[in-house]
């Protein structure tokens, strides 16, 4: 015991001698500098210093743009603007095949392949190439043929029900079901395991009245549809479509994700209701 002690004092002393450094002029041999230091001064110096620069580091991301480049630091504002900006190219997209369709069927009438009699409108120049102009090349015929043999059991017409005649719906995204709808367990829908990113599609044509973000469900939208039909598609990545827009079946609204706190990982949670009653999307939907 009284060795420890010894090696502990001995330690200590050691950590806390003070050594000193002396700064002299070799040619008087004056002391310039004289610093008396330690290896506890060190210590505490380099402490000190690693501690101001991690305040600087905190300060420097906490108040300027570099937070953004952090995950889990995107603010609202450029989430945003990260929207808008997918709406303004899906937007600008659209509006370049229409104006070179239109130039296209343009140089069609100046050359006789296209009859004046049959333009009515800029509308009609516009869409008029797009099925009767244009031949099909192999490559297009082949993905169309792919494309129309993976996607033959995504739509799916309900006659047997009377509140869905003439609806077509249509599969909400890529994936795998791995939660079933169970209204026992407060679970009103179900949930498909999906790549993120993967395309959200509106499972109706309708309106959307609801495009938001919620702390448990993440990136939520909400579309109201024909004979009382609402669907609902929650944890989304982002969101496509605002409140008020009116979108067609199949159309692309929002994008795969894993948002909320109610997450266990990428997948959307998708809910149909039908006249203020959740139902289950499977006896309406193939997936």
């Amino acid at each position: 015991m009284q060795k420890r002690k010894r090696r502990s004092k001995a330690f200590w002393n050691n950590f806390k001698f003070k050594y000193k450094l002396t700064v002299f002029n070799e040619n008087t041999l004056e002391d310039v500098v004289s610093i008396r230091v330690s290896k506890l001064n060190g210590l505490s110096v380099l402490l000190s210093v690693l501690a101001v620069l991690f305040l600087i580091a905190s300060v420097i991301i906490a108040f300027t743009p570099l937070r953004n480049y952090l995950p889990g630091y995107m603010n609202s504002e450029v989430r945003a603007q990260i929207v808008d900006n997918a709406l303004r190219v899906d937007s600008l997209q659209q509006l370049l095949e229409r104006q070179n369709l239109y130039i296209m069927n343009i140089q069609d009438i100046f050359n006789g392949k296209v009859s004046v009699d049959t333009v009515h409108s800029i509308d009609s120049l516009a869409r008029i190439r797009e099925d009767s102009l244009m031949e099909r090349t192999e490559r297009e015929a082949e993905f169309r043929r792919q494309y129309e043999e993976t996607e033959k059991y995504n739509l799916t017409s309900i006659t047997a029900q009377h509140d869905v005649d003439g609806l077509i719906f249509y599969r909400p995204t890529r994936g795998m079901v791995s939660g079933h709808f169970d209204e026992n367990k407060k679970h009103y829908g179900i949930d498909i395991a999906a790549d993120p990113k993967e395309s959200v599609l509106a499972a109706l044509d309708g309106t959307v009245v609801f495009s938001n973000y919620t702390a448990e469900t993440g990136y939520v939208i909400g579309i109201q549809h024909n004979q009382d039909f609402v669907s609902f598609y929650k944890h989304c990545g982002s969101l496509l479509k605002r409140e008020g827009d009116k979108v067609q079946g199949g159309e692309a609204i929002a994008l795969v994700g894993n948002t909320g706190t109610l997450t266990t990982g990428p997948h959307l949670h998708f809910e149909l209701w039908h006249k203020g009653r959740a139902v289950n999307p499977e006896k309406y939907i193939v997936f």
